[in-house]
């Protein structure tokens, strides 16, 4: 295994990345390689997942407070394979394929989050591709062993990339107490939409209704789930009448609506569909401020939530796609190797290329 390892470094010793800056450029550039610290592993990326996030910070420069103020790489939906460890790591060796999970708390015994299991809420966490942090969208990247997973012979690089993108449904359909046989609203049949579909479907939820402003995707649900109820929306209609559009389809109110777009005529349609007592769980990046039909939500006790990230997820991830519960392999619609990145971002922030999850590799 080493000698392979050796051979790959060799065959593609330059390390490039993608970036954006300040002037909302999108850049293929070369970067120094790192060398991992002590509890670091050199990572060869092989599959990284362009996130809606990242198309976010390059198209708009910020995505709430985080802001793009100096040129940053993008990319946190990332596997690959290890080509060196540092001398304290033991769990995982070279040769090991392995997915990344980005979000880097403190893990000190002094920080709450960090203590009670809840480390994505640590004040000192950092997230690579999140500024100014580069992400992991490039050839070679060192990472603390303690939050690499490695993958079994059974998920492929790609499908390790799409753990990530996995991991924010777990967290919302888990915090959300979804249960058998409970409706469902998903709004967005984007890739977390639809990630959030196979979730939701290998949970019992049923029946399922997702909306979309793109009849391609909502056919790629029908794919994925195919006794998934789709609702195609048509630009301008107005929320009310979309929740009533999405409650015929349901057959009744929704006892849950997950928000995946963060747009916020879907959100307020989201809420008009709900029932009494019923949540809407946001997953979806919007802007900043937005406004809600607060008197509607509060007459009918609807609950509005909010998802940030995730947290012990991959582990789960990886189960559930290894054991067949969960496909995640027709996700990925456009490939395109690491040098294509402007074309890469280019098809996922288009909505004529029809992408669901365009992936750039490096084999």
């Amino acid at each position: 295994m080493a000698a392979s390892t050796t051979s790959i470094l060799t065959r593609k010793p330059q390390n490039v990345a993608v970036e954006t800056n300040p002037s909302h450029e999108l850049n293929v550039v070369q970067v120094d390689t790192p060398s991992p610290g002590p509890t670091e592993c050199l990572v060869h990326v092989t599959a990284t997942g362009i996130c809606g996030s990242d198309v976010h910070f390059w198209k708009d420069g910020c995505i709430g407070t985080s802001v793009i103020d100096r040129p940053v790489g993008l990319g946190h939906e990332s596997a690959g394979v290890v080509v060196q460890t540092g001398k304290e790591c033991g769990r995982v060796k070279v040769g090991d394929r392995v997915a990344l999970e980005c979000g880097i708390p403190c893990s000190k015994p002094t920080c709450e989050a960090c203590r009670t299991g809840r480390y994505h809420a640590c004040p000192a966490i950092i997230f690579y591709s999140s500024p100014p942090v580069p992400g992991t969208l490039r050839r070679y990247h060192a990472h603390p062993e303690a939050w690499l997973h490695v993958l079994p012979d059974s998920i492929s690089d790609e499908e390790g990339a799409l753990l990530e993108p996995l991991s924010v449904a777990l967290a919302g359909i888990e915090r959300s107490g979804l249960r058998l046989g409970e409706s469902l609203v998903i709004c967005g049949a984007g890739p977390i939409g639809l990630v959030t579909l196979l979730a939701a479907h290998a949970a019992g939820a049923a029946p399922i209704v997702i909306t979309d402003l793109e009849a391609s995707r909502l056919e790629m649900a029908k794919r994925l789930v195919p006794r998934v109820r789709t609702l195609l929306v048509e630009r301008g209609r107005d929320a009310k009448a979309n929740a009533e559009l999405i409650k015929q389809e349901l057959g009744r109110e929704a006892k849950l609506v997950i928000e995946c777009t963060g747009a916020e005529s879907s959100i307020h349609t989201g809420i008009y569909a709900s029932q009494f007592g019923g949540a809407v769980y946001v997953i979806g990046v919007g802007k900043d401020f937005q406004q809600i039909p607060f008197m509607y939500a509060s007459f009918r006790e609807i609950d509005i939530r909010f998802q940030f990230r995730y947290h012990e997820t991959y582990p789960k991830a990886i189960m559930l796609v290894s054991e067949g519960l969960i496909d995640l392999k027709p996700l990925v619609t456009h490939r395109f190797t690491l040098e294509q990145g402007r074309e890469a971002f280019e098809a996922a922030s288009n909505p004529a290329a029809k992408a669901v999850k365009v992936q750039l590799l490096d084999g």
